[in-house]
């Protein structure tokens, strides 16, 4: 089910694994959490043949290493500086198309933020880029997983936030081999670090550690109004719902949109057969030119 040759980068001593399949155009694909590259394994052989597909593993996550907070700050900026990193390394300076969803929206956008130049296309999947919108409230199960003595038990210790996800991220049954595939990585209360650290990290407040480049990010989303965007949006998402839809549609008003009420969280589990297509029709209709 990954039928991929793995690639590492050398972060400070910490391997960061990446997919690099496929030649063309680079598609950046960012996952959140608790997934990792697995999630895109149907875009790569989906369009690999036209695109060079790149999709690394946050550190702690996937198959990446998955370093104590000594070796390793678990911070928005540092991921964003990872993938900066990253795409450097691979001379990826143009002509970049971004795939997002959960944290990889956040992630990919603040990158963008920072250069907004080589940035020419975006396609958005349950995800944000701006604070929790005015009118949504926390899910309890998110609130449960950021106490300070119950998080760790449930999240490290439990295993309940990625066996969860498993369960309410997705509206129809995953196959055992799927649910494994994603379980993997993350079978220690060692390797499920990354898993507590990102829910830790999610900005409400603006004592919270990521919450300045947030706001930051979110005041600049302007600059990318006019780029091509195609939004594929599961209905049945309990955290990125309607509100956050909405905030994008605000934001962006000339993005295509496509809905999946019989999707989750998890939209390329629920709805690939329909996205996939969509993704490929989308990149047709917005060719760029050689000089970009």
């Amino acid at each position: 089910m990954y039928p991929f040759a793995n690639h590492y980068l050398n972060l400070s001593g910490l391997r960061y694994h990446y997919l690099d399949e496929g030649r063309g155009d680079p598609v950046v694909m960012l996952h959140g959490n608790p997934t990792w590259s697995f999630y895109y394994r149907n875009l790569v052989l989906g369009l690999r043949d036209d695109y060079r597909t790149i999709v690394p593993d946050h550190i702690g996550c996937g198959l990446s290493d998955k370093p104590d907070d000594s070796r390793y700050e678990y911070s928005l900026r540092q991921r964003v500086t990872d993938l900066e990193v990253l795409l450097d390394h691979l001379e990826l300076r143009a002509k970049l198309t971004l795939i997002l969803h959960d944290w990889g929206g956040m992630i990919g956008m603040a990158f963008a933020h920072r250069h907004p130049g080589r940035i020419k296309r975006l396609i958005i999947l349950n995800t944000a880029a701006f604070p929790l919108p005015a009118m949504k409230r926390l899910p309890w199960s998110l609130w449960w997983c950021r106490l300070p003595l119950m998080g760790p038990l449930l999240v490290r210790g439990l295993n309940a936030f990625c066996r969860g996800a498993l369960r309410y991220c997705v509206c129809k049954p995953l196959p055992a081999a799927v649910r494994k595939g994603y379980l993997a990585p993350y079978d220690s209360w060692r390797n499920r670090i990354a898993v507590l650290r990102f829910v830790q990290d999610i900005p409400l407040t603006p004592d919270d550690r990521s919450f300045a480049l947030v706001q930051e990010v979110a005041a600049g989303l302007s600059r990318f109004v006019s780029l091509p965007m195609l939004i594929c949006w599961g209905e049945r998402d309990f955290v990125f719902d309607r509100h956050f839809l909405e905030e994008w549609r605000r934001r962006f008003p000339r993005a295509e949109v496509h809905l999946f009420p019989g999707a989750g969280h998890y939209v390329l589990e629920d709805a690939a057969p329909e996205v996939l297509p969509l993704i490929r029709a989308f990149l047709r209709r917005h060719p760029l030119a050689p000089e970009e």
